[in-house]
């Protein structure tokens, strides 16, 4: 991993994974489904702006990429594009400001991905001369494309056995194909606490999770991390009323190396720190979210370096990363956040970045 180096403190910065699509690719993706544009024609679109993408993360100065998904129709749905076995009366996901997404759900097995995630950072290495990050869906999220009434032939036990293969497959692919680090995309979890506030869907989703970090080697884990937030999509969250307490302890009871953590838009960062340091274990490295995406204001690199500042009274420095608190545009649909606007933030989390390990050291 590249990082940014002043007097011997180090603190890395990575990107979540989402950038806004380009508006012409928004348009593309929209007549492909209407039958105006050509499968050539949109191809085309997904590399030029994949291209311009990569290009433009470069341009903020950023040490380590991603791809901006520019490729997935979401960061969720990405495996099971173009799947025939699904129906459209899934998982429905409320959002804070009134608009839902909805899962579709399983109808036959066996369970099969239909695109790898290693697939599109073969086509972001063309263009990056910097390290990749691939973000990967977690294996707990797809479990909920599972019918609460079951599949005739084909019971939940086969289906999760299918998933866990599967998701290790999404994984290893990546890292074997050169991925700097790989990221679970794991936004279900604050959002599990709010569906079933014992904790109960939480252990399950944790459990399932580890079973799949749990077939990597230890070396291996550090270079697969964890993302968690309160969803971000249309600048409205699904579960940012849920304490964050409730959370984190069993979020770092995963067997990974990373994790990613929305903390900019939090309203009591402190109380957030202060959980993380009572519960944080050697060997994990904490990335902190210090812009946010749904804040239409671009941040200052001095704000930025503040809020790195804080974090660094509860988190050791060689256990410190920044980031940004969610992906831009999580759904390809979704155009709340200018483009221009998502490149200011990494920009501003960058210089800001450099700006606290400057004063740290």
């Amino acid at each position: 991993m590249i990082r940014r180096e002043h007097a011997g403190v180090s603190i890395p910065t990575e990107p979540i994974g989402s950038v806004p699509r380009p508006p012409e690719l928004i348009d593309g993706m929209r007549g492909a489904a209407e039958g105006r544009v050509s499968a050539a024609e949109l191809d085309a679109l997904f590399e030029h702006a994949l291209e311009q993408t990569i290009g433009e993360l470069e341009a903020t100065g950023s040490p380590v990429l991603t791809d901006g998904e520019q490729l997935k129709p979401s960061f969720v749905t990405y495996p099971i594009h173009g799947l025939l076995t699904l129906s459209a009366n899934g998982v429905v996901i409320p959002f804070a400001d009134g608009h839902t997404r909805q899962l579709p759900a399983l109808t036959e097995g066996p369970f099969r991905y239909q695109t790898h995630a290693d697939s599109y950072l073969e086509k972001a290495q063309r263009y990056a001369t910097r390290p990749i990050k691939q973000a990967v869906i977690s294996a707990s999220a797809l479990s909920l494309l599972y019918p609460a009434d079951g599949i005739d032939n084909y019971s939940r036990e086969e289906f999760l056995a299918d998933l866990l293969d599967e998701a290790e497959a999404d994984i290893r692919g990546s890292l074997e194909r050169g991925a700097d680090s790989v990221q679970i995309d794991f936004t279900e979890a604050r959002l599990s606490l709010k569906l079933d506030p014992s904790g109960g869907l939480l252990r399950q989703f944790l459990e399932l999770n580890n079973t799949v970090l749990g077939r990597f080697t230890a070396e291996e884990r550090q270079r697969i991390g964890v993302h968690s937030c309160p969803g971000g999509d249309q600048d409205s969250t699904h579960s940012a009323d849920v304490d964050y307490a409730g959370l984190v302890p069993g979020l770092l009871e995963l067997d990974a190396g990373r994790f990613y953590l929305e903390l900019a838009g939090e309203a009591n960062r402190p109380a957030v720190l202060e959980t993380i340091r009572a519960h944080l274990r050697p060997g994990q490295r904490i990335f902190v979210g210090v812009t946010d995406p749904i804040d239409p204001a671009v941040e200052t690199p001095e704000q930025v370096r503040d809020r790195v500042l804080e974090a660094a009274e509860y988190i050791p420095l060689d256990q410190l990363g920044t980031t940004d608190d969610c992906g831009f545009a999580p759904f390809a649909d979704d155009t709340s956040t200018a483009r221009a606007t998502a490149f200011a933030k990494i920009r501003a989390r960058v210089e800001g970045t450099e700006l606290a390990a400057a004063q740290l050291g």
